[in-house]
């Protein structure tokens, strides 16, 4: 491989990088819309959620590889729910931008690059969680974003 690596001529394509170009730009090309009920499509795709214009959340939906089938717009209609039941934020500061894809494959590698990308605030909050932090099998932890977002 040292040989391969020290060689000029040799051109060695980076797919990982060039894929993750094209979705960031993809994304970022993407209407921006305001995050309310029944948006987005019944379809398989990646989310971003942003909080007063800074992206906090990227997520996933896919309806046909996981136990959950929930399309984009059953997942963005979650997070409109929890998101409205709480202190210290409001639905009217929440934008989202989506995309889909042909293949759910895809699907799980663009939530993947996002995420390594971006570092979301909120991907690691407890925010995503579908049992909220208090409660949790084991535990009466609550989770930072339920802290920072209490319960109305």
């Amino acid at each position: 491989m040292a040989e391969k690596e020290s060689d000029p001529h040799l051109f060695v394509f980076d797919l990982d990088r060039a894929i993750r170009a094209q979705l960031i730009a993809k994304l970022r090309g993407s209407p921006s819309m305001s995050l309310a009920k029944s948006i987005g499509p019944q379809e398989s795709g990646v989310y971003a959620l942003f909080w007063k214009d800074e992206l906090v959340y990227v997520g996933k939906a896919t309806k046909e590889m996981t136990k959950s089938k929930r399309d984009l717009r059953t997942r963005l209609n979650e997070h409109v729910g929890k998101i409205s039941g709480r202190r210290n934020i409001e639905l009217t500061n929440m934008t989202v931008k989506f995309l889909t894809f042909e293949s759910e494959w895809w699907v799980f590698a663009a939530e993947f690059a996002l995420v390594a990308q971006f570092k979301p605030e909120w991907n690691l909050s407890g925010f995503g969680s579908k049992v909220p932090g208090v409660g949790r099998p084991g535990t009466h932890r609550v989770s930072p974003w339920d802290k920072r977002f209490p319960k109305r």
